[in-house]
């Protein structure tokens, strides 16, 4: 029986019942890891299964029904197969998913009776680490890099609409046979929520995953790599008023520091490694390995939040586009986007955004740093924090570069 006031999904397949309170999520994903020829661990597979209900909750639950219009109670429950290992970090999972999207989570796991883990075994790839291909600027880079540096690693991408082209291409340009392409398809009747704070940590399911396909390496642990800069990382508010709906942390240095934590005490063997940590969106394009390549490809990256909403364009003034556009003048490059900017000249802007990062540039330049960032950098050990405030430092000086080079500042 159903209970009316509770949401469903089912796991892998479509629900024989309509009911207008079960949907459904990773219905391509088994078929996706067999064609990739990925045995996954069972503790991987867990972990996907929690990833594909977190992402389930974070759909079906709309913020706008809350008390303050964003925070949400969420009681997700999980069924998984190494039962005793997943209670003993219930509470390290909540923390990581109250901290990526400001909700208060509770999740309860129940015991999987049967195996539901694929067990047809593959050869292990020749790939010597996992690399995130998102479509964006900082992943096409980051995998430059690391084919330069002479690594081969297996990307793994989440099939968005606009980008699953030219994450296949930039596979291509770097090697043969060497992508994971796979979708999560998280269905359900009437409204859903947008804001998909939670929505990386299905990335980094994935990526958990093809890790099972290669081997470990002189240290017996497997490295995954996160190219995403350090300004976007820490995503500090540009305003005090963005805390937050406008202010994501899908690769923040505290929710990456508790991912980790968690898969150490899981004994998954795996190392979350973010090269970019603490370079600009600008200084990551200067310093490509292999300018030449990076130039051939960049153009058609995606970074803007709202790219699907504006028919596959750039709309040119929030935040992600503001540092994208800051980025290629940064680097010196005539900024040849594919299909251009819905808003070309930011100084006939009337975008929040717009107005918010102007107005951090002119606090900064007023009263210093440290007090831009205030609190925001807390977690930071001490012998980390002058690199972090200084790559904030230096990502708003891209941005206020660009508003002063558009007359918007």
């Amino acid at each position: 029986t159903y209970d009316e006031n509770v949401s469903y999904f089912e796991v892998f397949s479509s629900p024989e019942t309509s009911l207008a309170n079960v949907g459904h999520v990773g219905i391509q994903i088994l078929n996706e890891m067999r064609r990739s020829q990925i045995h996954p661990s069972v503790l991987a597979f867990d972990f996907l299964m929690l990833a594909l209900g977190v992402v389930s909750a974070d759909k079906a639950l709309l913020r706008s029904e809350c008390a303050d219009g964003w925070t949400r109670q969420i009681d997700l429950t999980v069924f998984v197969q190494e039962y005793d290992r997943w209670i003993e970090e219930s509470c390290l999972i909540e923390e990581m998913l109250r901290f990526l999207t400001g909700d208060f989570w509770r999740i309860q796991f129940e015991k999987l009776n049967t195996s539901i883990c694929p067990d047809r075994e593959y050869p292990l790839r020749p790939n010597d680490c996992i690399c995130l291909l998102s479509g964006g600027m900082d992943s096409l880079v980051g995998a430059i890099d690391l084919h330069e540096g002479g690594r081969n690693p297996l990307f793994v991408s989440q099939i968005v609409r606009g980008d699953a082209e030219h994450q296949r291409k930039y596979a291509a340009s770097l090697g043969s046979d060497n992508l994971c392409q796979w979708s999560n398809s998280v269905r359900k009747h009437g409204n859903t929520e947008n804001s998909t704070r939670a929505r990386s940590i299905i990335f980094f399911a994935y990526a958990l995953l093809a890790s099972c396909g290669i081997s470990f390496n002189e240290h017996g642990r497997k490295e995954i790599f996160v190219p995403e800069n350090g300004f976007i990382s820490l995503n500090i508010p540009l305003d005090y008023m963005r805390i937050g709906s406008l202010s994501t942390k899908t690769t923040h240095p505290v929710y990456m520091k508790l991912l980790q934590k968690i898969w150490d005490d899981l004994d998954l063997r795996v190392d979350l490694v973010l090269p970019y940590k603490f370079k600009t969106k600008g200084e990551v394009l200067s310093e490509c390995k292999n300018q030449e390549l990076m130039r051939s490809l960049i153009f058609g990256s995606t970074s803007c939040g709202k790219y699907q909403r504006h028919g596959l364009r750039h709309c040119g003034e929030c935040v992600p586009c503001l540092v994208r556009r800051a980025s290629f003048l940064k680097a010196g490059l005539v900024d040849s986007t594919e299909n251009g900017y819905c808003i070309e000249h930011l100084k006939n802007s009337n975008s929040q955004d717009v107005a918010a990062a102007a107005m951090a540039c002119v606090q900064v330049e007023r009263f210093g740093i440290d007090r831009f960032v205030r609190s925001a950098l807390s977690f930071s050990d001490p012998s980390e924090r002058s690199e972090y405030l200084g790559v904030v430092s230096r990502g708003l000086e891209e941005i206020r570069m660009l508003l002063v080079e558009h007359e918007a500042l």
